[in-house]
């Protein structure tokens, strides 16, 4: 049966490769299966190395997306747009943060991707990607790059929340230590109502050694600890927490870097204070400072 259907062209571009689609093309298998010899040869042949399909994807999302970096620098020495869109709003870097290629991500960062691409409905930002896939080195270097920690996204809210719905405790602690916001919500909602939701006992410490508000209150009016199951550790937790304050020490640790921002962990290495002192400023003795036990 014939499709009569028009198809709209892809979004006009400064290079004219860009506003002509096509189906897969050799281009893109060669670099979604890594063929790097087959895509020398069609890159010499002068076939367009940003030519797209109908949903907007090029050649070197294809390479990023299964993760080969060889064909990805071969597409990009040839000419290939760096920050193209697909027809969802990803960038070359959101899928090679999906893929979890720490060489894609080093290689397009050098050829200037950006770091914080506009979020769409149907897309998340490469932060994101990284806490869904549960990245940590990727995570660090995107926030060495200049991440925003905040970065919005309709569906998963920050990526601290994302983190902590994944129960990908490295990436909650990455975030929280580079000065992610650990009471910031969504719909009210705080990263730690997900990990009560998800009884992750290890993501709930790290978040209330952050100051994490127990008793703030999601839409329905409900508290971190109405989301834990009495026998779950997390309920636990939560209670004691609920029960007893935080120390004054404890507090004051959470104020001081509060008050630093995502500056915190470079300016208290430079501060003319004793170490053992710098290392409590920095969470390093996680979790032992809660002190939280069974038996209470």
């Amino acid at each position: 049966m014939v499709n009569n259907m028009a198809v709209t062209p892809a979004r006009s571009s400064s290079l004219q490769d860009l506003s002509v689609w096509a189906d897969r093309t050799a281009l893109h298998e060669a670099a979604s299966q890594g063929r790097a010899l087959q895509l020398i040869r069609l890159i010499e042949s002068e076939a367009s190395v940003n030519i797209v399909t109908v949903d907007n994807i090029t050649p070197l999302h294809e390479a990023c997306l299964q993760a080969h970096p060889h064909c990805a620098r071969l597409l990009l020495e040839a000419g290939a747009q760096v920050d193209v869109r697909n027809i969802h709003g990803s960038t070359p870097l959101c899928h090679a943060c999906f893929s979890g290629s720490l060489e894609c991500v080093k290689l397009l960062l050098r050829y200037g991707a950006q770091i914080n691409p506009s979020l769409t409905a149907l897309t998340a930002s490469p932060l994101h990607e990284a806490c869904i896939q549960g990245n940590p080195e990727i995570l660090r270097l995107l926030i060495a790059s200049g991440a925003q920690l905040e970065a919005y996204d309709v569906h998963f809210g920050p990526p601290l929340h994302i983190a902590c719905a994944k129960a990908n405790v490295e990436c909650v602690k990455e975030l929280l230590l580079a000065g992610a916001d650990v009471n910031s919500s969504k719909f009210h909602e705080t990263a730690l109502h997900h990990a009560a939701r998800l009884d992750t006992p290890d993501v709930l410490e790290l978040l209330v050694e952050f100051g994490a508000n127990v008793y703030s209150l999601d839409n329905f009016g409900r508290k971190p600890g109405d989301y834990s199951t009495p026998a779950s550790p997390s309920y636990a937790r939560l209670r004691f927490y609920e029960r007893n304050p935080l120390s004054l020490q404890h507090l004051c640790r959470i104020t001081v870097r509060r008050a630093l921002g995502t500056s915190a962990s470079v300016v208290i290495g430079l501060l003319g204070v004793a170490r053992s002192i710098q290392s409590y400023l920095q969470f390093c003795n996680h979790p032992a400072s809660l002190e939280f036990h069974m038996d209470v």
